[in-house]
């Protein structure tokens, strides 16, 4: 059973990426230690981060689900693998009794792509199985951040609301603390025994869910060996005799050669992401803080490797191997894809089932496989670890006890793990409406695709895991590609940190994705770069740098 995919716009971007990432997977999931507390409680600082024994003293206790032993276990920080069918008449119970009493709920949440209809079938199934009564309020994904913003500035806040990492700046970090309730009295240690499936979720997913000292957001877990995956036609590349390339220059070359703009073939799209991994510079869902072997700490655009990544980028514009249409930023990059256009992909690797799945019928012979990160001199990379959670769902304060235990039952509905009830209805809906049997395999209807979405998703998810009952082979090769990536994996000094910066920084680094979007295209100097970092410098981030380092020292490093 796989949560359903729903592709972020054309970018890419920092922010489509996480999108992406949100939408296409409820469920991939790891982590690691975080920091000790830094500020932080209901009457305190908001600022800092919380972790260590002060975040132990919150946190639910860890209870893991039994319900189905994974045929590829997670190592080196991967999501787990299902690669068998599931008995679909033996499917195990997570939640024996109904948590919910039927209290009407209002909850807000990002969504990509056109939301069903409120009364369908998908959510009033959901609604009498958890228990719930809730009126979804589905705000477009792409500019969710400016709907957050004016709700929590608002007096009128939803019940519950979804709030991504990567809208987590200026005044929305701050409103986290004060306008949201801290869930401590229902989860904090054995009291998370009464939604069972919430208590399965991995610790350090539930400690980067501590804002202003408690514990106020439920996760949706994330796998912290989760990289941007260049996707490949292995199709083309097999019929073309082409070998995998190994190294930029090797890229490049190959990228020549395979590139036809007679024939409507270009190698690839915007490579940028995939860049960032090759010369191992730190991504924004790592923070982008790390104290170097040099004993200093320095932020993501401060690396010598920054620029090397975004000048290896440019040569593949200047070399005309990327499609117009990726350098105009318009159209559908997996459509391009899937029609040949382009044959290396810089995406989210849930993308994989999602293309495989969506081509099976129209285009049986396509085959897609990730390429393994190289790094900058064709040897080993250096990839940084994610973040082990990066969505929260939350409660406003004020909410009544039944509201709260009502949003926290169809969390722990939303959070079922594989193998069960539960998950099945999530992620398929209703049997013979939303998807019908074939060989044993649940197979989703046209109904089934457009009602069957992502909003329950984002309410929580269980531990990492891919499964693909109809393409098993995918889910392996996913697994797979992560933990052959994850053995070059570190971790920075802001691992596992949920941070919030003063506002005074809020924008401090706002202008640089502009900007690499921009440079990499030709539209900009090297020099222009260069100089914004050193504006970035003046202008705050040194300032910034002496914040984190006194948080570190105070604290102990994420790694």
């Amino acid at each position: 059973m796989t949560p359903n995919a729903d592709s972020a716009p054309s970018g890419p971007s920092r922010r489509s990426f996480l999108a992406s990432t949100a939408v296409a997977t409820a469920a991939v999931a790891g982590g690691m230690p975080l920091l000790a507390a830094c500020g932080g409680s209901e009457t305190g600082s908001r600022e800092g981060a919380t972790s260590g024994k002060a975040a132990d003293k919150l946190l639910p206790t860890y209870v893991a689900s039994a319900v189905a032993q994974p045929d590829l276990p997670s190592k080196n920080g991967s999501a787990a693998g299902y690669t068998g069918k599931v008995d679909l008449a033996a499917l195990k119970t997570s939640v024996p009794e109904k948590l919910g009493t039927g209290a009407p709920i209002k909850i807000m949440s990002p969504f990509w792509g056109s939301p069903p209809k409120p009364g369908n079938p998908y959510y009033t199934a959901l609604d009498a199985a958890a228990g719930t009564k809730i009126t979804w309020q589905n705000q477009d994904g792409n500019t969710y951040g400016e709907k957050l913003g004016a709700v929590l500035a608002s007096s009128s806040i939803p019940d519950m609301v979804v709030v991504p990492s990567w809208e987590l700046v200026g005044k929305i970090s701050n409103a986290v603390t004060a306008k949201f309730m801290d869930l401590g009295p229902y989860l904090a240690g054995d009291k998370v025994k009464k939604y069972p499936n919430l208590a399965a979720i991995p610790s350090d997913a539930w400690r980067m869910s501590i804002f202003g000292g408690a514990l106020r957001g439920i996760p949706m877990p994330a796998a912290i060996a989760n990289w941007i995956a260049p996707l490949y036609r292995k199709d083309v590349f097999d019929k073309e005799g082409y070998s995998v390339p190994k190294s930029p220059e090797e890229f490049l070359s190959w990228a020549k050669e395979a590139t036809s703009s007679k024939a409507k073939v270009w190698a690839c799209g915007d490579m940028n992401w995939t860049a960032w991994n090759i010369f191992g510079v730190r991504g924004s869902g790592t923070n982008g803080w790390d104290i170097g072997d040099d004993g200093k700490l320095k932020y993501r655009i401060e690396q010598p490797e920054y620029l090397e990544a975004l000048e290896w980028t440019r040569k593949l514009f200047d070399a005309g191997v990327v499609h117009p249409d990726d350098k105009a930023r318009t159209g559908d990059q997996g459509q391009r894809f899937t029609a040949g256009q382009t044959l290396v992909w810089n995406t989210n690797i849930a993308d994989w089932y999602g293309k495989v799945s969506e081509q099976a019928q129209s285009n049986p012979d396509l085959r897609i496989e990730a390429m393994d990160i190289f790094g900058a001199d064709g040897g080993n990379p250096t990839l940084w670890a994610s973040q082990p959670a990066t969505i929260w769902s939350l409660i406003r304060k004020g909410a009544s006890k039944a509201t709260v235990e009502n949003a926290l039952a169809a969390a722990d509905f939303a959070a079922a793990p594989y193998g069960t009830k539960e998950r099945m209805l999530v992620d398929y809906g209703v049997e013979g409406t939303h998807y019908t049997v074939k060989d044993g395999v649940p197979v989703k209807n046209d109904l089934g695709n457009s009602q069957v979405l992502n909003a329950w998703v984002m309410l929580a998810a269980p531990a990492a895991y891919f499964a693909h009952p109809d393409f098993p082979d995918v889910a392996r090769k996913q697994v797979e590609w992560q933990q052959r990536m994850g053995a070059f994996m570190k971790k920075t000094s802001t691992f596992g940190m949920n941070i919030v910066e003063p506002t005074r920084y809020a924008n401090l680094s706002s202008q640089f994705e502009q900007l690499e979007i921009d440079f990499v295209r030709g539209n900009r100097k090297l020099s222009d770069v260069q100089a914004a970092i050193s504006t970035w410098k003046s202008s705050g981030g040194d300032k910034l740098r002496d914040w984190y380092k006194e948080l570190i020292d105070k604290n102990g490093s994420g790694n």
